[in-house]
């Protein structure tokens, strides 16, 4: 979220995304559901919202009975930020990592800033596809349905999200007691 003018992050995010052509949402939030839907994410979502930070949450926005992919495209498209929350499990889902690549190339073609969120894993793990992401892809160059084309997309898309500079946010050890 850098910004080269005086404005702080959360006060640029605060301006209403109506004044910004084409921009529907401040924020599209890519998560693991999972992972952090009622822990961190759900805390992220009401603080951004209490700031008055128009926030993209898939269990908020999407209707029933509509296609829920065509929706979540449209609103990556349609928002000035992603914030993209990764978590042990987030590419154990390959709706999560289809989400991801969508988000890094509206990043290339549009302009979407992101900002990557490491909850509980490593930047590097998220980059390099090692870790629980290496894990992952193990398990998803196995499986026939996905084709090699689509994993490579998969893969550029967590090294380049994964090397923006974001929040890393680990799990603090409680001290031992005597």
């Amino acid at each position: 979220m850098a910004s080269t003018s005086s404005e702080t992050p959360s006060s640029s995010l605060s301006s209403s995304s109506s004044s910004i052509p084409g921009s529907d949402y401040d924020v599209f939030l890519s998560f693991r559901g999972e992972d952090t839907r009622h822990a961190f994410t759900d805390h992220l979502y009401e603080v951004l919202r209490l700031k008055g930070i128009d926030v993209f949450r898939d269990n908020e926005k999407l209707q029933l009975g509509q296609v829920i992919a065509s929706e979540l495209i449209q609103a990556i498209e349609k928002s000035q930020y992603a914030i993209v929350v990764f978590s042990e499990k987030y590419a154990d889902s390959r709706w999560c990592l289809d989400e991801l690549a969508k988000i890094v190339e509206c990043r290339k073609n549009k302009g979407l800033k992101v900002v990557p969120v490491f909850y509980h894993v490593d930047p590097s793990d998220v980059r390099n596809q090692t870790g629980p992401f290496g894990k992952a892809f193990a398990k998803h160059n196995k499986d026939d349905r996905i084709d090699g084309e689509k994993i490579q997309k998969w893969k550029d898309a967590l090294r380049e999200a994964g090397s923006v500079s974001g929040k890393h946010l680990i799990l603090h050890q409680r001290p031992v007691r005597q």
